[in-house]
């Protein structure tokens, strides 16, 4: 007798399970620092606010059209996290990229990842799990250090998308067990991509855009909201959202590393210690925790 594919998953090893799931993550982190790169090179035409715009309705759309959510019969249960996930999607891509441009891309997402290392901690019952993400935040405080030129605003921005990052996992594990699929996910990049009309409306107004610089925010919708949106999901119900939180600060080493080839922004030895530390607290964490249920 054949088995379906959700058969499979739930007699499917919890190790297993958890690979796949950090093969996700992986995958969205890259994707997203990629989007991210692109995306600014819109900047000097539309600015941060235009490209999370364009951003935000091409994710909204290809969202829609995949996950088709059956909005009419969701429940106030299944609706107020997707409410809040669409308000907190859009608040994180527009005070990120705003900080990209303030600050470049490596030092913005290591900011921004501060958010799922407050996960991490709060979450942890291991210690294994605390000295990997105080590793981490160590590397962290060494890629964001001040410096006598610090753009205070641009950090200010860089903390509030790390506010919005961790309320997006938390809004992401609750979505992916209240509604089935991509549909909670789907709604709520519809909702942000509503509520980005009114600004994007006036800001391309006031800055006409080039066909360069809307295929540059198409292309980060797609690997910056559209791709991570469906995977962290389906991440999320592989692994522990703590574990999630610790994984996820591979992202300021992808930034760094996209960064440097998209966007020639180099990076000093002190950086790429930090960020060796960074990709060690990784794998020891995915190591000693590999043989761990993932629920």
């Amino acid at each position: 007798m054949q088995t379906t594919a959700q058969e499979q998953y739930v007699s499917a090893p919890a190790g297993h399970r958890r690979w796949v799931g950090i093969a996700m993550m992986t995958g969205s982190g890259l994707s997203n620092q990629v989007g991210a790169a692109v995306g600014s090179l819109a900047f000097p035409v539309i600015g941060p606010a235009g490209v999370v715009a364009v951003r935000q309705w091409v994710a909204g759309i290809v969202l829609l059209s995949i996950g088709r959510p059956r909005v009419r019969s969701f429940t106030w249960a299944q609706w107020w996290p997707v409410l809040l996930l669409g308000l907190v999607f859009g608040t994180m891509n527009l005070s990120l990229y705003t900080a990209v441009d303030r600050l470049g891309l490596g030092l913005a997402v290591t900011l921004e990842f501060l958010g799922p290392l407050a996960v991490a901690l709060a979450m942890s019952r291991r210690r294994v799990d605390v000295v990997c993400a105080v590793v981490a935040g160590a590397g962290i405080v060494v890629l964001g250090r001040p410096q006598p030129s610090t753009d205070y605003l641009g950090l200010g921005l860089g903390l509030l998308a790390a506010v919005c990052w961790a309320s997006y996992i938390l809004l992401n594990r609750v979505i992916g067990r209240r509604l089935p699929g991509v549909e909670g996910s789907a709604a709520a990049a519809g909702m942000s991509a509503l509520l980005f009309v009114p600004v994007g409306i006036v800001v391309l107004v006031r800055h006409p855009p080039t066909a360069a610089a809307l295929v540059c925010a198409a292309v980060a919708g797609i690997l910056s909201s559209a791709v991570p949106f469906l995977t962290d999901v389906a991440a999320l119900r592989r692994v522990r959202a703590q574990f999630f939180g610790i994984f996820m600060s591979v992202n300021p080493v992808l930034a760094a590393v996209v960064g440097l080839v998209v966007l020639k922004q180099t990076l000093g030895w002190a950086e790429w210690l930090a960020i060796a530390a960074i990709v060690a607290a990784n794998a020891v964490n995915g190591l000693t925790g590999a043989s761990t249920a993932s629920t």
